[in-house]
């Protein structure tokens, strides 16, 4: 069997799909690595768009009040904004954040936590994405915004 590198949206279609062919690669990490030792899962992907979800522990993820610890919310919302763009980076491509804003809007002790990340502006090298987190019960726990550069040439080289 031959190698198949697949274009990143692709390739996360067909992981959320769970048809990976066994040789599939696309040229950016998936899953990346924060993402395994954090338990965050891809459940939606689309051109622009992703959702990720973690199942919440308080042994795991609390702070001193027993909530879940807000920057582990802040990275839930900087891997959904990160899987997002990623869906539409070009091979030879590659991007970092610029800020990332967040607000938290209430608490969450246990259960499913859900971050939906989209674009608000695309530009050619600076996108702007949205991303809102919530909770079993729908209600929002945080919100956050983005600011992604686009890197080409040399200075992608190896990022």
């Amino acid at each position: 069997m031959s190698d198949t590198t697949l274009p990143v949206l692709e390739y996360l279609r067909r992981h959320v799909a769970g048809t990976l062919g066994p040789d599939d690669r696309t040229f950016l990490r998936y899953p990346t690595a924060i993402s395994r030792l954090l338990g965050f899962e891809i459940t939606e992907v689309d051109a622009g768009t992703a959702t990720l979800t973690v199942v919440t522990d308080p042994e795991l993820h609390s702070n001193q009040q027993g909530t879940v610890h807000g920057g582990f919310i802040s990275e839930l919302a900087d891997a959904a904004i990160g899987t997002a763009r990623s869906t539409t980076i070009a091979q030879g491509e590659s991007f970092t954040s610029i800020d990332l804003r967040i607000t938290f809007l209430r608490p969450m002790w246990a259960g499913t936590l859900t971050a939906r990340a989209h674009p608000t502006h695309i530009g050619s090298t600076v996108q702007h994405y949205a991303c809102d987190i919530t909770r079993d019960d729908g209600k929002t726990v945080a919100t956050a915004t983005s600011t992604v550069l686009t890197l080409r040439g040399e200075k992608a080289a190896g990022r």
